[in-house]
């Protein structure tokens, strides 16, 4: 099992009325609810979790891409990607990821990819999801029928880009260039592993399949909700011949880790219910913009995540509901081990994308849960898929060949009168 700890940066202090004063928190939130002071101590609190988690000996740090909204405070997950490529060691740079078709042009994104790649020394995972109707529909204009066509060209591109080895013209629909020759090239070769991030649009399982990627199912309800999409990408890799590979499969839950079940309810109740009526407060206009979804999902039955069914659903949910029926995992270590062990086998995953910041919470209650969960949970769920091989996680190079960042401990020297600055040589760094 590989452990992603998944970061949304959420927006932390909207008002405690702003569900009934105000419409969306995507799209027209209104700006004067945004101070940049507390924006700018966020910034730097989320970047310490995600650091924390990589000392904590998670596999994978998660980011994504959202814009002019509170639930994600990430529209360019790369400028995160490039922080953390410096101030950690081990851990995956999840990026989940840029939505590829608002790139114009996107080898722009098989750019941005590569140098994330080569900082990181072949840490990157490249996320590729369409984006949601609020980003994409309404944040960015682009139409909703055309999008997913939009999007397979930009993937071509990339693609294209990250491993053709001469200089190429490119003649698309929606993009056209006389010349793609990019610099840098990826450092994994022939590209990243790519992960596809999806609500449940079953085209998106056919995308997986054809192309061999991981399908990432980003849920909000939890793994008993999600199993029918897990189920239905399963039965979609069967009828095209696929290994069930578990490590093709990620999956995000919530979880939250506490001494006791009812210690876990106290601490984490109040921040749960922010996350559920604030930050996935979105008006049913902005939710799914006709044409966003195809026909065949709707036909499948599958649901939005948000706008006013979702929010139908969740009416009138107390703590018992969310961890009852699955939304949130929460309660003591024991409790957590159990019920993720449960699921994770349930949906045939091997991949889980861990939300651990959820809401208003605080950073000393992150760092409390995701410590525990580092000592008393992970370990214990690090072998259920042995018998699999994960074709789905990035291949860095080894620790005796990467770059080490200069110390800090600049010395000052003279030269010629002059006050100059130096770093210590760093006989670890690559020649």
């Amino acid at each position: 099992m590989k452990f992603t700890w998944f970061h949304l940066m959420p927006y932390r202090f909207l008002p405690d009325d702003f569900k009934e004063k105000y419409r969306s928190v995507w799209v027209d939130i209104p700006r004067d609810l945004y101070d940049p002071k507390l924006g700018h101590r966020l910034y730097n609190d989320y970047l310490d979790q995600l650091e924390f988690a990589d000392q904590m000996g998670f596999d994978g740090l998660g980011v994504n891409e959202h814009h002019q909204n509170a639930y994600g405070l990430m529209p360019s997950p790369n400028i995160m990607g490039a922080a953390m490529a410096r101030r950690t060691r081990n851990a995956n740079l999840v990026v989940l990821g840029n939505s590829i078709a608002l790139y114009n042009p996107p080898i722009r994104v098989a750019e941005e990819f590569a140098m994330l790649d080569v900082i990181s020394g072949g840490r990157l995972v490249a996320g590729f999801p369409v984006g949601t109707s609020m980003d994409t529909n309404f944040c960015y204009g682009e139409v909703p029928a055309t999008i997913r066509e939009k999007y397979n060209e930009a993937h071509e591109l990339i693609i294209k880009a990250w491993t053709e080895k001469e200089v190429f013209a490119f003649n698309g629909k929606f993009t056209k260039l006389r010349y793609v020759n990019l610099w840098p090239k990826p450092l994994q070769q022939p590209h990243p592993p790519v992960w596809v991030p999806g609500g449940g649009s079953i085209e998106t399982w056919d995308f997986c399949a054809e192309h061999d990627y991981q399908y990432s199912f980003l849920s909000y309800f939890g793994y008993i909700a999600g199993k029918k999409v897990a189920d239905g990408y399963w039965k979609v890799m069967a009828k095209r011949g696929k290994e069930l590979n578990p490590y093709s499969l990620g999956f995000a839950q919530v979880v939250a880790v506490a001494n006791t079940d009812e210690e876990a309810e106290r601490l984490y109740a109040p921040h749960m219910d922010y996350f559920y009526n604030r930050c996935l407060h979105v008006y049913n206009g902005f939710a799914d913009a006709p044409g966003y979804r195809t026909q065949s999902t709707i036909r499948s039955g599958l649901l939005a995540q948000v706008g006013r069914e979702a929010a139908l659903r969740r009416e009138g949910m107390t703590w018992k509901d969310f961890v009852d029926q699955g939304y949130i995992i929460a309660g003591s270590p024991k409790t957590v081990r159990d019920r993720l062990t449960h699921a994770m086998k349930s949906l045939n995953c091997g991949h889980l994308m861990i939300l651990m910041q959820i809401g208003s919470m605080p950073p000393e209650l992150v760092r409390g849960s995701t410590e525990l969960f580092a000592r008393e949970v992970m370990p214990h769920m690090r072998g259920m898929w042995s018998g699999f091989q994960d074709k789905w996680s990035p291949s860095p190079l080894p620790e005796s060949e990467r770059a080490m960042p200069a110390p800090l401990n600049f010395k000052r020297a003279e030269t010629n009168g002059t006050t100059v600055h130096s770093a210590p040589h760093d006989s670890r760094s690559a020649k």
